[in-house]
């Protein structure tokens, strides 16, 4: 076959065809000997159920055996410190709502923010928000606290993370009030 001078790369695939089909059968010969090595004429056992599987029997699990170790109760000391930062945070919110009438005082007297009045209720609220700050630090601890009783027992929620939890809502919901009324008071005073 006679392939154009000026374009000889259109009968390369012709070339390649022609030599493949020359060594076609000398290539196939070595791949059916290596194919017929791979396989065997052994037995194998047979796949059929055996007698020891049709006997065999599902047992219920030992229920009594693996049976969960009880989760630990707050102790003394847990207790004793849990009382401590509700006593603290609970001192915060009698601070708090003393303080609040004062501040909602100035927070309505206050004027314009180039007045003293308006300067008078922003120390106010300042002061509100600063007896607002131990109930936070206590809520940190008992953070604290819970996050490491979870630790101990991820799976369940044993006594212990329960009754820092019950102490953590109460603190929570102290702070969630005093949030609002500062929230209030702030935007009356920036509305002015």
């Amino acid at each position: 076959m006679n392939c154009p001078a000026l374009r000889p790369a259109a009968c390369q695939p012709v070339r390649l065809r022609g030599l493949f089909a020359k060594y076609r059968l000398a290539l196939a010969v070595p791949s059916l000997a290596l194919l017929a090595a791979c396989s065997s004429t052994g037995t194998y056992p047979s796949l059929a159920i055996r007698e020891v599987e049709t006997r065999m029997q599902a047992q219920p699990a030992k229920a009594d055996a693996e049976a969960a170790p009880a989760l630990p109760s707050p102790d003394a000391d847990l207790t004793t410190r849990l009382d401590g930062l509700v006593a603290v945070a609970r001192s915060a919110n009698t601070r708090f709502a003393q303080k609040r009438p004062a501040a909602e005082r100035a927070v309505a007297a206050s004027g314009n923010r180039a007045s003293d009045a308006w300067s008078a209720a922003q120390i106010a609220l300042a002061d509100l928000e600063s007896s607002r700050s131990a109930a936070m630090t206590a809520l940190a601890d008992l953070d604290q606290l819970y996050f490491a009783a979870r630790d101990e027992a991820p799976l369940e929620t044993s006594p212990k993370a329960e009754a820092i939890a019950a102490a953590r809502e109460q603190v929570q919901g102290w702070i969630a009030d005093e949030d609002a009324v500062i929230t209030k008071l702030s935007g009356r005073l920036s509305g002015a």
